[in-house]
């Protein structure tokens, strides 16, 4: 009886590997890889023009709404740098991080929306590119709230 269990369960172990020499060749978790071919000249990724469109200069007109947005999106992407009241004292700064200048000095303040737009977009100096992280139209929205604090702030004591 014993030898009878004994070689029933070795030919159902023996069943669960049949097969196994293919498995590489069919499995379906297997990563397709092809060949890199490179982008055909002149060729534009699908919704670049609508992006492109919600960037160009105006921008959407200034609205108690827009600016609302704008300081909901400061607060998330700004401020652990630039601080909520735009002077660069941000938690970031208190950890070691070297602070980012004041929008309340006088070079910051002369730049347009437009020109903090591109700053938000493209980045400068230590701040890296926010394109794939803020909406066309929140980087206006906070360009407009920075322009607000601006005017509210006054000058660096």
């Amino acid at each position: 009886m014993r030898l009878a269990l004994g070689f029933i369960g070795l030919s159902l172990l023996a069943a669960c590997d049949s097969g196994t020499e293919q498995r590489d060749a069919v499995a379906s978790t297997r990563a397709v890889q092809r060949a890199y071919v490179p982008l055909p000249p002149g060729t534009i990724a699908r919704g670049s023009a609508a992006r492109q469109a919600a960037l160009a200069p105006p921008g959407p007109a200034v609205t108690p709404e827009l600016l609302a947005r704008g300081e909901g999106r400061f607060r998330v992407f700004c401020t652990p740098c630039h601080g909520p009241s735009g002077r660069g004292d941000g938690t970031v700064v208190s950890r070691g991080f070297p602070p980012p200048p004041s929008y309340h000095d006088e070079r910051l303040r002369l730049y347009s929306p437009e020109q903090i737009v591109g700053v938000i977009t493209h980045g400068k100096g230590r701040m890296f590119p926010y394109a794939d992280r803020v909406l066309p139209e929140d980087r206006w929205a906070i360009a407009h709230h920075v322009k607000r604090l601006q005017a509210e702030g006054g000058a660096d004591p």
